[in-house]
């Protein structure tokens, strides 16, 4: 069954926007890695500044070979030589978790 990575991002209100605005930047980077299955950045309505980065993938090793190829190839900002961009977010944890249940909408 797939796994779920939920990164948790502190990011301060006036950090917001450049974090959004990075990962639009990086749309598509991460949808053809093997063993991808779905991404989601959920901004904080209220009472909280943490983002929560979700990803779903096939399995544990699918995940591993994403994070030590494309993912840090995409963190390491404007490439060699350039100065390396500071972070939006202050804090960051990593949640994992196991798919036991899923539902999907019925269809007729």
């Amino acid at each position: 069954m797939s796994i779920v990575k939920i990164n948790v991002l502190t990011v301060p209100a006036e950090q917001r926007e450049l974090l959004e605005q990075r990962f639009a930047a990086r749309a598509g980077s991460v949808e053809s890695s093997d063993g991808f299955e779905w991404f989601e950045l959920l901004r904080p309505v209220e009472g909280t500044d943490e983002y929560l980065v979700y990803t779903r993938w096939r399995d544990e090793e699918s995940y591993k070979a994403w994070m030590e190829g494309s993912m840090r190839q995409a963190h390491q900002g404007g490439g060699e030589g350039a100065p390396k961009q500071r972070p939006a977010a202050t804090g960051s944890t990593l949640w994992s978790f196991e798919v036991v249940q899923q539902a999907a909408p019925k269809q007729d």
